[in-house]
């Protein structure tokens, strides 16, 4: 009889066990073996653009190198913000990802009045991909070579030149704020639907100056209609190396930048989102993603999970202050 008693409680205490095992077990095993299945990687922004193109970079790394398919979405609408929101509300298992544009999370938040989801608290920041430092063009019929020459016929002629923008609380609008507020000139903003239309008023000689990353102003510099005057940046850029930095221009601290990353709905598995970032990691030593990149003129970011998680949290600090400073309301 106690044999038996004592039998029946071994084989509980193992099924107990085993119980746990499972349940336990399930997120590293789970985490080991990711990707399983098709992967979605939401863009907010329409195939051609920065954000676009770090998304289908990952897509094409996902599919070569775990033989899983990776598929880009581009669901556009609200400055990205319907995208990342449809992310913050997936299922957290590491099989909906977003890949937003700084805006997506640093901007947003402090210029649209219903915002759908927290930027910081919705969703886990995986990894960071590519960065596309700002520059400043003006129209070749300006009569200025460098930014200097040009503070001064500003200084002169205090809102008689014009800058562009994709429209109000875009990252050029807040751009050209900051550079006038920090040079200490008056510029005059002129808002468009989007910033190639801003830079073709420029070549054109309609409106004087704009804020945009190298690829996009390249044609224009090729061609001797623009000239670039600064690079909003710490060190100058490979892609432009004799353009010289804010400090070197004479307003130091002033950074501009459209970068872009990896997220993930909040509560997926830290395991998850570590092989995740580990997977960026690797796709950025990628000879194949480093040529796009690169020949984009833009910039390789590779940073760790906490590295990026604690770089969002600060940029979002410095975001708030700059649209505030802009005086740019909700909308």
């Amino acid at each position: 009889m106690r044999s038996a008693v004592r039998t029946a409680v071994i084989v509980r205490l193992i099924a107990t066990a085993l119980i746990g095992l499972a349940l336990f077990g399930a997120t590293p095993l789970y985490a080991q073996d990711w990707p399983t299945k098709p992967v979605r990687i939401l863009s907010g922004f329409a195939a051609g653009g920065i954000a676009d193109l770090a998304a289908r970079l990952l897509a094409e790394y996902i599919t070569r190198t775990t033989g899983q398919q990776a598929v880009v979405e581009n669901r556009t609408g609200a400055s990205g913000s319907l995208a990342m929101d449809a992310v913050a509300k997936a299922a957290p298992d590491g099989y909906t990802l977003g890949v937003p544009l700084n805006s997506n999370l640093v901007i947003n938040p402090f210029i649209q009045k219903s915002m759908p989801f927290d930027a910081l608290n919705d969703m886990v920041h995986v990894a960071a991909i590519l960065d596309g430092p700002q520059l400043i063009a003006i129209s070749a019929e300006v009569p200025a070579k460098t930014f200097a020459e040009f503070v001064a016929l500003a200084k002169a002629k205090p809102g008689t030149f014009a800058y562009g923008s994709a429209g109000v609380g875009s990252l050029a609008h807040l751009a050209g704020d900051a550079l006038a507020r920090q040079a200490g000139i008056q510029l005059v903003h002129v808002p468009y639907r989007g910033n190639v239309q801003a830079i073709t008023d420029v070549i054109g000689g309609r409106i004087h100056l704009v804020s945009s990353s190298i690829g996009t102003l390249r044609a224009g510099v090729d061609a001797g209609k623009l000239r670039l005057l600064l690079a909003s940046t710490k060190i100058r850029l490979a892609a432009a190396p004799d353009v010289p930095t804010s400090a070197e221009a004479g307003v130091p601290g002033y950074l501009m930048s459209a970068w872009t990353g990896v997220v993930a709905p909040a509560g997926t598995p830290q395991l998850v989102v570590g092989r995740i970032n580990a997977l960026v990691q690797n796709m950025l030593k990628d000879e194949t993603a480093r040529k796009a990149i690169l020949g984009a003129g833009l910039e390789l970011m590779p940073m760790s999970q906490p590295e990026f998680a604690g770089f969002v949290r600060a940029e979002y600090g410095r975001w708030e202050k700059i649209v505030k400073d802009a005086g740019v309301e909700r909308e």
